[in-house]
């Protein structure tokens, strides 16, 4: 461990500790890091809360986490929604436990007090004994601010951030090419799966955009392919590319020929997706709906990073929260269309668990790999952590964006450039 000690100096040191191409390891364990971590980057930003296709009803909730702070995002009666912290304003017991789920009302369990969905303060039991101390009006669920983008929720607690749409800047292209898996329908959640993994949340970060564990870490997976989509996989020396989005976003480009969704629909239907598309046929859809069903089914040719949360990952979500220094929860979302065909969501459903479930072939080993990555970070008294990869052959896009191989580490470059900017904020020049 470095001899990091003066929180007053701490993010000047964090911010020293990326440079270039390589990070140094105690942003993986020192704990004065990581509290200044969750106010220089967690609450100083937009951070993903949730799908709106997850509160999709008057009355629908579901909790979250904006670093430690946990919140609501609901849907009140006139269907707007609200992004409120889970906090009494009497004595500050959480409101709500349950994950997701449709209520009329929030009540606090320690002493009765009651909020709408709005967070707007409605019952206070003995309300005679406030007489002349209390006014309900101005004891509201603390209501953040927040705004949805092609039906991603994010929040922040900075009233002066600039507009969401700002923040995604160049990566909006990208949401607006993965939602597009919903096959013609509009995106919706499935279902999700949680855990928590021994290790710091930036290794989970860098995960997204690294191809270049695709074919050690995922071995068993290709394995459990046939022949054919084994070989879409292989694409460490293919044309993809990793690029740098801005404001730490970036995207990793492993199949081109699945950027586009709806892109070639006029191509026959690969021979392994006729069952499918059969069994969609049964179901009554054109054969035009069903090129654009059978396309979809298998997800995205990209992974896109969303800094600090959230990745749209080929065909799920994937959300992290930073729990401790050294533990992160995991959150696996399952994505189809609302109101497609069950056949095509059934089959969402099960590529889903195929590597992203609990019994999967990826999310074990790319847990194992994580934790063997923090108990790695702990050896020696000091060290840095590479990620120079594709440094000296860096292009740029047609977008202007720089980029470089699909297994140069592009994105995490990206990244942390834009973490150094948020850790070095405020400090004296």
């Amino acid at each position: 461990m470095s001899e990091l000690i003066s929180l007053e100096n701490i993010s000047l040191k964090a911010a020293d500790m990326v440079e270039e191409g390589r990070v140094h390891k105690d942003l993986y364990s020192d704990p004065a890091i990581y509290e200044e971590e969750l106010d220089k980057v967690f609450n100083s930003t937009w951070v993903y809360i949730g799908h709106e296709s997850e509160v999709p009803e008057a009355g629908s909730f579901k909790t979250s986490y904006i670093g430690r702070h946990p919140v609501i995002l609901s849907r009140d009666r006139k269907k707007n929604t609200h992004v409120l912290l889970n906090r009494c304003r009497h004595r500050g017991a959480t409101v709500c436990e349950h994950r997701k789920g449709k209520t009329k009302a929030f009540a606090c369990p320690y002493h009765g007090w009651g909020y709408g969905l709005d967070g707007s303060l409605r019952g206070v039991p003995k309300l005679e004994e406030y007489d002349g101390v209390l006014d309900k009006n101005e004891l509201p669920l603390e209501s953040l601010r927040h705004e949805s983008y092609q039906g991603l929720v994010f929040a922040t607690f900075k009233d002066d951030i600039e507009p969401l749409e700002d923040f995604l800047g160049k990566a909006k292209k990208w949401i607006d090419l993965f939602i597009k898996q919903g096959g013609g329908f509009p995106l919706k959640v499935l279902g999700e799966h949680r855990f928590n993994f021994p290790g710091n949340w930036k290794i989970q970060l860098e995960n997204t955009t690294d191809a270049y564990h695709f074919p050690i870490v995922h071995k068993s997976f290709v394995s459990s392919l046939d022949d054919a989509t084994a070989d879409i996989f292989d694409f460490l020396d293919g044309e993809g590319f990793v690029e740098d989005l801005g404001n730490g976003h970036s995207v990793m480009v492993m199949i081109p020929e699945l950027i586009d969704l709806e892109a070639d629909l006029d191509q026959p239907i690969p021979a392994r997706f006729e069952e499918l598309a059969q069994a969609l046929r049964e179901e009554g859809q054109s054969e035009e709906q069903i090129k654009r069903l059978v396309r979809a089914s298998h997800g995205t040719g990209f992974n896109l990073n969303l800094f600090p949360n959230v990745s749209c990952s080929m065909a799920f979500f994937r959300v992290l929260r930073p729990v401790n220094v050294n533990e992160t929860e995991i959150q696996h979302v399952a994505l189809g269309g609302e109101g497609a065909p069950a056949v095509f969501n059934q089959k969402r459903m099960r590529l889903h668990e195929h590597f992203q479930g609990p019994m999967g072939f990826g999310t074990p080993d790319d847990g194992e790999a994580w934790e063997r990555v923090q108990k790695g970070s702990m050896a020696g008294q000091d060290g840095w952590i590479l990620v120079n990869r594709g440094m000296g052959k860096l292009f740029t896009t047609p977008d202007g964006n720089t980029a470089g191989a699909v297994c140069s580490e592009t994105g995490m470059r990206g990244a942390y450039q834009h973490y150094k900017k948020m850790m070095a904020a405020g400090e004296e020049k």
